[in-house]
């Protein structure tokens, strides 16, 4: 039922209100008694919220809503009024066809696979702790959960002068990006700034070819960066003042080497670039690579050396601020650094960047073609890591073989120094899978 990112799919089939109202009853009886409830713009959100709520309430919990709201205005705001736990209604970059729900800890990170088998299991076995007529749970409107997280914000950064920003909203529910740079005096455009769940102004998806609009504004005008929000603004993506993307690996190197001094490490996926290895060395710190979710990044960041964890999507995690992927915070934090270390494009250069290579491969069984590649891969390499699928480092560069969370196929990603090794790496990681298929066939 739950994947990394909580529950995700087409409303109507894969989720429903019966759905919702029993993922309530399973959390309410999983002890939390006090649950904040929320959701991003879809429309369908706001039955789920209610169904959510009936079941958290009929097991005894009582229910703080907040409406419409950013998934880390939600998730920041647990901690803040007192709750146990909450609840986004949310199919975060997924299209306007879909919702979901995905749960969170007064720390902001997400529940953990542990709390997920938990409410999976008592939803499989319809196990819920049914109050009493008289013990039910009550349902509370809390206000200014957003002005909570925007102080966060403007206390957070330190603007030694005010850019020029065009905020990408995405028509979701990162607004609050749009205000906050305004109140720290920046001189802010918004796109597809009206609230809208079918998303009409772009895909809910942030991605170089979809942020294009934002590209081409920037480029016209007089702003020194642009950046984007994905449905519940839990991502972050840039273009700088030229209007070109920033790649994902760049941005996490860039966030990574400005959080980490010497001796510190940054969390991030097992595909995470070289790129991000190297910005690292040069200034005393090192990656530790965590499974593909920022569920996984999150869970990293409570080690206590580990100061920044990030997802080349677009999920920037500052531990000490919230464990939850904040897009309007990485939003304000960039803005600072171009004000203080100059344009984005010069921030981008000095990132090296290396050729990489990335395909899928279609499968019946994915599980079985992953236990039989896997096989192959130790029988010809020492070097392995089965964090998330596996992992192959050569001098060279490195290859990944993983199984895709949600669809029948085999994720093949290689990276090396030089365009030649890539090519040849990723050629030998495809073969991999490629062979093993057909044995099995």
């Amino acid at each position: 039922m739950f994947g990394t990112s909580g529950i995700r799919g087409r409303v109507g089939s894969e989720v429903t209100a019966a759905v919702a109202l029993s993922v309530g009853r399973a959390v309410a009886s999983e002890g939390h008694d006090r649950v904040v409830v929320g959701r991003d713009v879809r429309e369908s959100g706001s039955m789920f919220v209610d169904a959510v709520g009936a079941g958290l309430r009929e097991c005894g919990a009582d229910v703080l809503t907040v409406d419409i709201e950013a998934t880390p205005t939600i998730a920041r705001a647990i901690d803040h009024l007192e709750a146990d736990a909450g609840v986004v209604v949310t199919a975060s970059h997924n299209p306007a066809t879909d919702n979901g729900i995905k749960l969170w800890n007064p720390s902001g990170k997400a529940f953990g696979p542990d709390q997920r088998a938990a409410i999976e299991r008592r939803i499989r076995e319809d196990d819920y702790e049914l109050a009493d007529w008289d013990g039910v749970g009550d349902r509370y409107r809390r206000e200014g959960v957003r002005d909570h997280h925007a102080a966060a914000l403007r206390d957070a950064v330190d603007l030694e002068r005010e850019p020029s920003v065009v905020v990408d909203v995405g028509n979701g529910a990162g607004g609050i990006t749009a205000a906050v740079l305004d109140e720290l005096g920046c001189q802010v455009r918004t796109l597809n700034g009206q609230e809208d769940g079918s998303f009409p102004g772009r895909p809910s998806e942030p991605t170089e070819e979809t942020l294009a609009t934002l590209s081409t504004l920037v480029a016209a005008t007089d702003a020194e960066l642009g950046v984007a929000h994905d449905g519940d603004a839990d991502r972050m993506l840039a273009v700088d003042g030229t209007g070109t993307f920033v790649p994902k690996d760049a941005l996490l190197a860039i966030f990574a080497r400005e959080a980490a001094g010497e001796d510190d490490r940054v969390a991030a996926p097992v595909d995470t670039s070289l790129a991000v290895d190297d910005a690292l060395a040069g200034v005393g710190a090192s990656l530790t690579r965590t499974q593909v979710g920022d569920v996984y990044v999150a869970e990293r960041t409570t080690e206590p050396d580990v100061v920044f964890g990030g997802e080349p999507s677009g999920a920037w995690i500052w531990p000490e601020e919230t464990r939850c992927p904040d897009g309007p915070f990485a939003a304000c934090k960039l803005v600072e650094l171009v004000a203080e270390r100059g344009s984005l494009s010069e921030l981008v250069a000095d990132i090296e960047q290396y050729p990489i290579r990335r395909t899928s491969i279609e499968v019946e069984d994915k599980a079985e073609v992953m236990a039989d590649v896997a096989e192959r891969v130790r029988e010809r390499y020492d070097d392995i890591e089965t964090l998330d699928g596996v992992r192959v480092e050569t001098e060279r560069g490195w290859f990944l073989l993983r199984a895709s969370g949600t669809q029948p196929l085999i994720r093949v990603t290689a990276e090396a120094r030089s365009a030649a090794d890539a090519e040849e790496l990723f050629e030998t990681a495809r073969a991999l899978v490629t062979e093993t298929v057909a044995v099995d066939a």
